[in-house]
């Protein structure tokens, strides 16, 4: 399962939102986190689910890719839409049995709750999957640069973040080889209580971590032995570039942002 995450993988592929300026990604995401919540009935949420999947289809980035990827997180997704179907009352009365309600209105909202989780997922899975993790480091530290003039460390906060971004594929990766191994020594992850699946994890959570300290050492070693002193005096080798494609990614987002509010019951 674990080769399955797709957040924070790179998939080279020719497309128009590959060749995007990162800057643009990320201000898009950063919105686009915020408008998903103005969807509050059927045909706004409708309206960002056609949206979405258009943003998919661009990308060129396969769909059952992308879905593939949701299976890791799936649970909680079920258990978000479970939450909202059993504890949320209202409106006409669907299911009883014994102590179980379900309700018109919770059957709504745990759908709506888990499509907007199902949209973010794949909006902000889009960004790491167009954009290389070098891109992200670069368009992140040019939009956090007027920060600099008060000495906030924003060459080194892109710097980790990028850090983070690239090294979640490695670690799932990790994870599975380790979950493999102990699983050939006889740990069983996927059957037994609850109680026994926790201890199960333990030993996998300790040479999870001794590989992560192992990878971050030699990642300072190599940073230093290339003369790595931080972002003072640093040139780039790729310049940013914004085009009128970029402007074109916020025209659409306010035509999107206008249909929201209009929609919006």
């Amino acid at each position: 399962m674990m080769e399955k995450m797709i957040f924070g993988r790179y998939v080279p592929v020719e497309s128009l939102i590959h060749r995007l300026d990162p800057r643009a990604k990320l201000l898009f995401v950063f919105a686009y986190i915020c408008i998903v919540f103005l969807a509050n009935n059927t045909a706004t949420y409708a309206v960002l689910l056609v949206f979405t999947m258009a943003l998919i289809l661009i990308s060129r980035i396969p769909i059952i890719f992308l879905i593939n990827g949701l299976k890791p997180i799936f649970l909680l997704i079920i258990f978000t839409f479970s939450l909202h179907l059993f504890f949320t009352e209202g409106g006409k009365l669907l299911f009883q049995f014994s102590f179980i309600h379900i309700y018109e209105e919770g059957l709504r909202q745990g759908i709506f709750i888990s499509l907007r989780f199902m949209l973010l997922i794949f909006v902000t899975s889009l960004l790491t999957l167009t954009t290389s993790p070098i891109a992200i480091t670069d368009g992140l530290e040019s939009i956090l640069n007027p920060f600099k003039r008060i000495k906030f460390p924003v060459h080194e906060l892109a710097l980790m973040m990028s850090i983070s971004l690239r090294f979640i594929p490695t670690l799932m990766d990790e994870t599975d080889k380790i979950m493999k191994a102990q699983t050939a020594r006889g740990v069983d992850f996927s059957s037994g209580p609850i109680k026994d699946r926790i201890k199960a994890v333990v030993p996998l959570l300790i040479p999870l971590f001794v590989s992560s300290f192992k990878r971050a050492e030699e990642l300072a070693i190599a940073m230093e032995a290339r003369g790595y002193r931080g972002g003072e005096g640093r040139t780039k080798y790729r310049l940013l570039k914004w085009s009128g494609a970029d402007t074109g990614v916020f025209v659409f987002l306010a035509i999107l942002v206008a249909l929201l509010v209009y929609l919006r019951s």
